[in-house]
């Protein structure tokens, strides 16, 4: 009774086979089906490669949403050289809640040269290449995030010609927390000072014809800062061609949350404008000279993922790609040997002429004549 059933389950399996087997003897093979065969092999093994290629690949993923948090403290990082000497200038922030943040609460002045070395010429003429590179080819800043951390520092690297001239610039270093709201970030003559409405600089002692505002970025961003990032204002350097001179920077600032496979960080992206112009009252220039970064706060935040492949998902574009090729060239196949046979089938028919035949009442025959088994003797 079990074997009748086994028997039976059997059977029932074979007709639900989906995968008939055709013996080999009924198998016909051919030089056009070998050739298409290996083709398809190829071009197989080719897209293989590839979508492999693909599933190792990753890709940045951008969400936003509205930044609820107004309470936490704004890092800004800074790295400044500007040509006059340290004890000339002063920078400090002022926000527009009128809080005053002193460079003394975490500025480094340094006194340096303000021409650079062979080697930091070299530096900043790189990083102007990537900047002009980053402005046209946007997709670039998503081989960025996923370098942080990888690549090689950002920063300036130190003088090695050990030059004996005497520091004529001041390197203002270090990093400041402010509130979150926009504020303005500046650096002008002389120490600032409080003032009941608002603060002021001590300029009264400097005379006009040392003011010098030319200046190197070698470093300016917001938040926690990532070895490797590159931000807009990296590099930039400009030369004051008066005295009194007025250098502006109109900054948005974005908060970012960074997820990557090997970081997680919360930063701040950023885009900048630029504005350069000579104080003359005369002429209705007015202002003050100095460089001034006016920032922004934006309400929403970037939140940038890194994401990769799933294994099934690989796996079903992987089938697709096999059984597509399978079945695409068997069609191929088919029509082509299909459209080859009609052709040599009229050939052949086209070969065989139809011959005159005379009769004995002297009309003729155009039809082809009986061969028998006597006329072939």
């Amino acid at each position: 009774m079990r074997r009748l059933n086994r028997k039976k389950t059997l059977n029932l399996m074979k007709e639900l086979d989906a995968f008939p087997k055709v013996p080999e003897s009924y198998v016909e093979t051919s030089a056009s089906g070998g050739t298409v065969s290996l083709i398809a092999f190829t071009t197989i093994a080719f897209l293989t490669i590839m979508e492999f290629m693909v599933y190792r690949d990753t890709w940045m993923k951008y969400e936003y949403e509205v930044d609820k948090d107004f309470t936490s403290k704004l890092r800004i990082n800074i790295d400044i050289t500007v040509a006059m000497r340290c004890q000339y200038v002063g920078a400090d922030v002022l926000d527009l809640a009128e809080t005053m943040v002193a460079s003394a609460d975490g500025l480094i002045y340094e006194p340096v040269v303000f021409e650079l070395s062979p080697q930091q010429k070299e530096w900043q003429r790189m990083l102007q290449l990537i900047q002009n590179r980053l402005q046209e080819e946007h997709s670039l800043q998503d081989v960025i995030f996923k370098s942080a951390f990888k690549s090689a520092s950002t920063a300036l690297p130190p003088r090695e010609d050990n030059s004996l001239q005497s520091p004529d610039a001041c390197r203002i270093h270090g990093h400041l927390y402010v509130n979150k709201v926009a504020g303005n970030f500046h650096i002008t003559v002389g120490k600032a000072i409080p003032h009941p409405r608002g603060h002021a600089h001590l300029a009264a002692l400097v005379s006009h014809e040392s003011y010098n505002f030319s200046h190197r970025i070698d470093h300016l961003s917001f938040g926690e800062l990532i070895p490797g990032i590159i931000n807009p204002l990296d590099g930039t350097e400009k030369i004051a061609s008066d005295h009194n001179q007025m250098f502006q920077y109109f900054i948005t600032v974005v908060p970012t949350k960074l997820h990557t496979y090997k970081i997680s960080a919360e930063t701040h992206q950023f885009s900048v404008t630029e504005r350069e112009r000579v104080i003359n009252h005369a002429a209705g220039s007015h202002g003050v000279s100095g460089i001034f970064m006016k920032y922004d706060i934006s309400s929403l935040m970037v939140t940038v993922t890194e994401e990769h492949m799933p294994f099934w998902q690989f796996l079903v574009r992987l089938c697709g790609i096999i059984g597509g090729i399978f079945s695409t060239t068997g069609i191929l196949h088919g029509f082509g040997r299909f459209v080859a046979e009609v052709v040599f089938c009229r050939f052949r028919l086209g070969s065989y002429r139809s011959t005159s035949v005379p009769l004995p009442d002297g009309h003729t025959s155009n039809h082809l004549p009986l061969i028998t088994d006597n006329s072939t003797h």
